[in-house]
């Protein structure tokens, strides 16, 4: 093991062969259906979440990993041969996660520990993550790694494209009215990352519409500047997301290599089934 080890939440929507192969340590997001505790990505995937959710009728409710599970984390990390944690979680503003390590680094006294909110999620924290990673690969301190991070959490974009605002609705996270509107409508709602969560950004009346719309705003935000990193992110949905893919590339210069994630049930359960959207670093 190097000897600064990397952990993060599971929100990051990094699979699991991944961050295994880099040496990235996961904390469950616990999602729970009536009496039923299950880790998120350990025991349960988006797919077989949303056939509950569909037979159902109703979302499971998630919590944060407990101070408890970040420290176990830490505690291994020592043990298996580390002299400093970065932990890396998905942003504040969306999940106790970042307070629940927060507390968990005062319980192991003496130890290196820096604890990051991301103040992102889903790949948007995953990329920070793999950029802390390929950091410490390439030998950077702690203290360059966390730099590098930062650095490259402030160009990161996130625009993503929902085909209902159904479950957004039955999670709570947009008014109901909002969504009853936007269903009668037909309306295919846009989100971005704003202020560390995921935020609303537009109302688009058709599926294709909002696809070409996620590809203006990547323009437009873009500008002149090249793509250093990009993926494409989704939520049981993965060939709209490659014809996403392919309408980018018929846009826009992209990476040649553009690699394509699911959200994992910890997040997927707020947005719903049929998200699809893209994730990329902006060049300097």
């Amino acid at each position: 093991m190097s000897k600064i080890a990397i952990v993060s939440d599971t929100d990051a929507s990094l699979p699991l062969s991944l961050t295994r192969q880099k040496g990235i340590t996961q904390v469950p997001i616990i999602i729970i259906f009536g009496e039923e505790n299950l880790r998120d990505v350990y025991d349960i995937d988006s797919a077989a979440t949303f056939s509950r959710v569909d037979q159902q009728g109703k979302l499971p409710t998630t919590s944060a990993p407990s101070p408890g599970q970040f420290a176990e984390a830490f505690k291994a990390a020592f043990d298996d041969g580390a002299e400093s944690i970065l932990c890396l979680t998905v942003s504040g503003e969306v999940s106790a996660s970042y307070s629940a390590a927060v507390t968990a680094s005062g319980m192991l006294t003496g130890r290196d520990i820096r604890v990051i909110d991301t103040r992102s999620v889903t790949l948007g924290q995953g990329m920070m993550v793999l950029a802390a990673a390929e950091a410490i690969a390439a030998g950077s301190s702690l203290d360059e790694a966390v730099s590098i991070v930062k650095d490259i959490g402030q160009r990161t974009r996130l625009f993503a494209a929902l085909p209902t605002l159904k479950y957004l609705a039955m999670s709570g996270r947009v008014s109901h009215v909002v969504a009853g509107v936007a269903g009668l409508l037909s309306v295919k709602p846009i989100l971005t990352v704003r202020d560390g969560k995921l935020d609303l950004l537009e109302r688009i009346r058709t599926q294709k519409k909002s696809w070409e719309r996620v590809v203006e705003l990547c323009a437009e935000s873009i500008g002149d500047h090249r793509i250093e990193r990009m993926a494409m992110i989704h939520v049981t949905a993965a060939d709209d997301a490659h014809q996403l893919e392919a309408l980018l590339r018929s846009k826009m210069a992209c990476p040649n290599e553009i690699s394509t994630y699911e959200l994992n049930p910890g997040l997927a359960v707020h947005t719903g089934a049929g998200l699809i959207g893209v994730v990329y670093v902006i060049g300097k």
